[in-house]
């Protein structure tokens, strides 16, 4: 069961070509030494809060967000608030669609989905929400056409009765393409704004021991879409190459590796061999395979970059921060508030009020970030 929590928590495909803002929320029963509920928020498929019912507050994943608590540590707390407030909301909700399942006993596994795409280069956006029972698909939003689909005969009561509601649909369509995806970009474009900086990404001839493979590693460049091979004689090579993924580090760039296995090279032979790193913007970066030039490596784990860049703190991280912690309060529910949504675009306002620098931002709002009702 655990390792059912696992792939429940983790199996979020994310294309390549799209930038994605996504909470994954799960409430759990009868699963021993896992928590209650769960929620994992990831930018980009990279987890970058992560909190769970045995814990009392919220955990950063990534060092711009630790520098954002110590900096807004109001806003933080607010988001705490709201974290464990939403775990009463999905409680509620696990027992609706329960209920209605006819699963009232024994092993309970409900998640529950909320994010939103948008591809950079076409501009198209997408959100969704959804939810699922025990690993299999239960019931989901349409953003196109404001309605529900069921994905289990169960589930069709439930379907009917929210799809009567369209009000509230509108407003969720309204907040997964439009509110969410205006915080994503003020994210991207933020990212971009340090990252994309003028500094050269740091590239090194790694190796573990002298007969290991020479691992030509780059790190601190954004954004992910880089590229890096091996060549002989300026001819690129396949044979005896290993690429590695692309990895994040913790100041938002990125870091990758490839391999080449010199165990057939002779020593005369090696200055022929050098790795290309390429990236658009930037100038390609060529590595000679030379022996001088190689340290010492320990297993697969490489020591990240060292940002030089202090990152600054601006409002629309702030506002990203807020969404990612706060959105999970972003049902306000009946029991605590009976009556219609607040707009959409309001609480956005609210979310990028801050972009003045000269405002301060250092004290939390009282309205939530982001509010609807279920």
């Amino acid at each position: 069961m655990k390792e059912l929590m696992i792939v429940l928590l983790l199996c979020h495909p994310v294309s390549a070509v799209k930038n994605s803002l996504m909470l994954n929320l799960t409430i759990s029963s009868g699963v021993p030494d896992v928590p209650e509920y769960v929620v994992v928020a990831k930018i980009d498929g990279i987890t970058v809060v992560y909190y769970d019912s045995s814990m009392k507050e919220p955990e950063p994943r990534q060092v711009w967000v630790k520098k954002l608590i110590d900096k807004y540590p109001g806003r933080w707390k607010k988001g705490t608030q709201e974290c464990r407030y939403y775990h009463d909301v999905l409680k509620d909700e696990t027992g609706i669609i329960t209920k209605y399942s006819n699963q009232t006993g024994g092993v309970q596994i409900v998640q529950q989905i909320i994010g939103c795409e948008w591809d950079d280069e076409t501009d198209l956006v997408d959100g969704y929400k959804k939810y699922s029972l025990n690993g299999q698909d239960f019931i989901a939003f349409d953003v196109k056409t404001e309605t529900w689909t069921s994905s289990n005969p169960l589930a069709e009561s439930i379907k009917q009765k929210w799809n009567r509601n369209k009000a509230r649909n509108g407003y969720w369509k309204n907040l997964l393409t439009k509110v969410y995806v205006d915080v994503l970009k003020m994210y991207i474009k933020y990212v971009k704004n340090v990252l994309n900086r003028k500094d050269v990404p740091s590239v090194s001839l790694l190796q573990k021991t002298p007969s290991s493979p020479v691992s030509c590693h780059a790190t601190g460049f954004y954004p992910d879409r880089a590229t890096m091979f091996w060549r002989k004689d300026g001819e690129e090579i396949h044979e005896g190459v290993e690429r590695g993924e692309i990895l994040p580090n913790h100041d938002g760039s990125f870091q990758m590796n490839v391999d080449l296995n010199i165990s057939s090279v002779s020593p005369e032979d090696w200055r022929r061999y050098d790795c290309v790193f390429h990236l658009s913007g930037v100038e390609d970066i060529i590595t000679i395979l030379d022996e001088t030039q190689i340290r010492a490596s320990v297993g697969k784990t490489y020591e990240e970059k060292p940002s030089d860049v202090t990152v600054p703190i601006t409002a629309a991280v702030v506002a990203l921060v807020l969404v990612l912690v706060a959105v999970v309060g972003f049902v306000v529910y009946k029991k605590k508030k009976d009556n219609c949504p607040t707009s959409p675009q309001d609480n956005m306002n609210e979310l990028t009020e801050g972009l003045n620098p000269d405002k301060d931002n250092t004290q939390p709002t009282e309205k939530s970030t982001i509010q609807t009702s279920t």
